[in-house]
């Protein structure tokens, strides 16, 4: 019992990446304005979540490879090398810097809530602590730390759901029937509780702790308790959000928390808000430097030692990015969103990659994808393009000024669109 409990408090870093302010953010957001129609949204990306983690954690035991390592094998020798490493990298450490930003955002918002002083100084207190961690030569004890900070959140927003008295029907609605509504931001809204949930850089950093020295049975069962556990806080937090009045905002929040647990509220979310904020603020950059690490060094100039100092500066860089908004002191609701509707937009790009060397036999041999594996991965690539896709077109058409009536039949083109993109790379692997 205390080895699984264990196992589970290790994969926690892989919730403990996702629950961050942009979850706080986005769910609360999305149960404000939408009440529960876009739980569904969550519920697809918790699964989805799995899928993918397992895949990347499976291709470190099976080939001893990370998954940026993998990519690196599998593309060296051709000439796509170069614009692999180039969209890879610059994919993760662009996705890893806006997810920063809203990391420390969020953080500080969090702290405005339970104690005073100039915001410079707590910038750079969280900034200190974060680069302490990332200092550690140890990801297990990085990683027992942030599974502890991340229960407390939870702890927090499942108690105040469970007094926000949600109605099962409509629970249960929101989860099965998937829709994106007529209102203004939902498409966003959506792509950014995907982004939240399925992190394209935490497929890097699960897949680099796989290194440790576990089996499949025990990496599948530590990792998929802790990814569903971090997908019911998600819900948790866009229940809370059903029940804030008028426009969201953090404020609103407390109040729902007030009422729910009393005077406590403030030091609830407070405390919420700093814990996953820093967790967050950890596991970004580290994930962007194990990711140009994996990429840019082979395996074996890594044992002689070559390649610390690109890995601290990657890091640091991306911490860096995260302080600089942070003292410039922007307005966090709109940054957080739009950081996580980006990683939202990245992540097909990252699945395609998984997607190719999951089932190279030469690296996995009879660890490669099922069939089953495979139109899952399918499926989850289609919608996360669909929604992608569809979210660039309403930026692009909103920026050129021009109008479609038929939006229906605009998202029926994008759908089919999106399935010719994702069968054009899967139709190999969906016949094996």
């Amino acid at each position: 019992m205390r080895k699984r409990f264990l196992n589970i408090l290790f994969w926690s870093v892989i919730s403990a990446a996702f629950i961050g302010p942009g979850t706080v953010t986005t769910a609360a957001k999305a149960g404000t304005v939408f009440q529960y129609q876009l739980l569904w949204a969550l519920l697809f990306s918790t699964i989805a979540c799995i899928v993918l983690q397992e895949a990347a954690a499976r291709l470190t035991l099976a080939s001893g490879l990370n998954l940026g390592e993998a990519i690196r094998r599998r593309y060296k020798d051709t000439s796509l090398f170069v614009w692999v490493v180039v969209l890879v990298v610059g994919a993760i450490i662009l996705g890893s810097a806006a997810y920063e930003t809203g990391n420390i955002l969020g953080a500080l918002a969090g702290i405005r809530f339970i104690a005073t002083g100039p915001s410079w100084l707590w910038v750079l207190l969280i900034a200190g602590f974060a680069a302490v961690m990332l200092s550690r030569r140890s990801v297990r004890g990085v990683a027992n730390v942030l599974g502890t900070l991340v229960a407390v959140m939870g702890m927090a927003f499942f108690i105040t759901a469970v007094a926000v008295k949600p109605q099962p029907v409509l629970l249960l609605k929101g989860m099965i029937l998937p829709k994106i509504p007529s209102g203004s931001g939902a498409g966003l809204l959506v792509l950014g509780l995907i982004g939240t949930t399925v992190v394209p850089y935490n497929l890097f950093l699960g897949s680099g702790m796989a290194g440790e020295k576990q089996s499949l049975k025990e990496m599948r069962f530590g990792l998929s308790v802790a990814v569903i556990l971090g997908g019911l806080i998600s819900m948790a937090v866009l229940v809370v959000g059903t029940a804030v009045q008028g426009t969201f905002s953090y404020e609103g929040l407390v109040a729902v928390l007030r009422a729910g647990t009393g005077r406590w509220a403030v030091i609830i979310f407070g405390i919420g808000m700093l814990a996953a904020g820093f967790t967050s603020a950890v596991t970004a950059p580290l994930a962007s430097a194990i990711t140009a690490k994996s990429l840019l060094y082979e395996k074996d100039r890594l044992r002689r030692g070559e390649g610390k100092h690109g890995f601290v500066l990657t890091w640091l860089a991306v911490l860096l990015t995260g302080v600089a908004f942070g003292l410039a002191d922007v307005k966090p609701v709109p940054v957080i969103i739009l950081a996580q509707a980006l990683n939202g937009l990245v992540l097909p790009l990252i699945t395609l990659f998984l997607f190719k060397v999951i089932n190279d036999s030469s690296l996995m041999g009879e660890h490669k994808n099922s069939r089953g594996a495979n139109l899952l991965m399918f499926l989850v690539n289609w919608v996360t393009l669909t929604l992608g896709l569809w979210q660039l077109t309403q930026v692009t058409l909103s920026v050129t000024g021009i109008e479609i009536q038929q939006q229906k039949i605009l998202m029926s083109v994008i759908i089919g669109v999106a399935f010719v993109l994702d069968a054009v790379v899967g139709r190999k692997y969906l016949k094996n």
